[in-house]
């Protein structure tokens, strides 16, 4: 089954997607050994794992580079972070084409002006409402594969009010997007009215330490959320363990203690090691293999 095809089944199911946000091999396989059934990779955390914010730096390029590192990292599908398509409709085409290229299962396109910025921060711009929409009929169009999931995301709330963010949301659904993603809902009433007055499927986007308050995902789904993305939740986590490990070599002038540490090779196992040391005498003759 082909990763768009495994979500879409995904979401024929009754359960809510619960997909957290990853940012490059590790933090895709991890989250996958852990079991979540589909994953989602951030643009805030490939942008950060270049040395840059989440203010629109990163090319098609490189958010496409990272999108094929992860999904051919994992067998569960991946929904990416597309940003606003990098340009006009003819940039958008050209995004859905390599990101359907890269082995992704869906991705999602914003009405933001470029470059954007993280939808959890201030000062946000968007284009107008015919020219979002416009984006999202080109999306919708450039796709080959018909399971391939467009996501049409509004940041309109925090520039013109709830009323329009719901309205375009609606208006890409009618343009043909399969899911709206209304951006950052700064209160519960809020979040529990997405569902109710957008015309169909809804993502949910579960920032640590954002402007939507923290809610159980059990909550969401009750809500009629049919997908929540955790694109903070990894990459928050790393950065306080960084931080805390640092610190406490720089006091102490001493690395960790290694008990309880999985081994290196247990570590790389993680990775694979086991497949890949398999293949080392593979195909090696079998007179050359049992004289070894």
């Amino acid at each position: 089954m082909t990763p768009t095809a495994k979500l879409r089944a995904l979401l024929a199911e009754p359960r809510m997607i619960r997909a957290p946000g990853v940012y490059d091999g590790i933090t895709a396989m991890l989250s996958e050994q852990a079991g979540f059934p589909a994953l989602y990779m951030t643009g805030a955390g490939t942008s950060a794992a270049r040395g840059f914010p989440d203010f629109g730096l990163l090319t098609l390029s490189e958010m496409v580079g990272n999108g094929e590192v992860i999904a051919r990292s994992v067998k569960v599908p991946v929904i990416a972070d597309a940003d606003t398509g990098y340009g006009n409709e003819l940039n958008v085409t050209r995004t859905v084409r390599e990101y359907e290229r890269a082995g992704l299962a869906g991705m999602h396109l914003e009405d933001q002006v470029f470059p954007k910025k993280c939808g959890h921060l201030d000062d946000k711009e968007v284009i107008p409402r015919e020219e979002y929409i416009a984006k999202v009929r080109a999306a919708v169009a450039a796709r080959r594969d018909p399971d391939f999931l467009i996501i049409a995301r509004t940041d309109a709330g925090a520039v013109m009010g709830w009323d329009e963010a719901i309205a375009r949301a609606n208006l890409a659904l009618e343009a043909g997007a399969d899911m709206a993603f209304v951006e950052a809902a700064r209160t519960l009433e809020q979040v529990a009215a997405i569902p109710k007055l957008v015309n169909g499927p809804c993502l949910l986007n579960m920032v640590r330490a954002g402007k939507t308050p923290d809610l159980a995902l059990g909550e969401a789904e009750a809500m009629g959320y049919r997908l929540t993305i955790m694109p903070g939740l990894l990459l928050s986590t790393i950065m306080m363990a960084c931080d805390e490990v640092l610190r406490q070599v720089r006091e102490t002038d001493a690395p960790p203690s290694s008990v309880g540490v999985p081994s290196v090779r247990a570590r790389f196992q993680r990775w694979g090691a086991d497949e890949w040391d398999a293949l080392r005498t593979r195909f090696r003759d079998p007179v050359t293999k049992a004289a070894e």
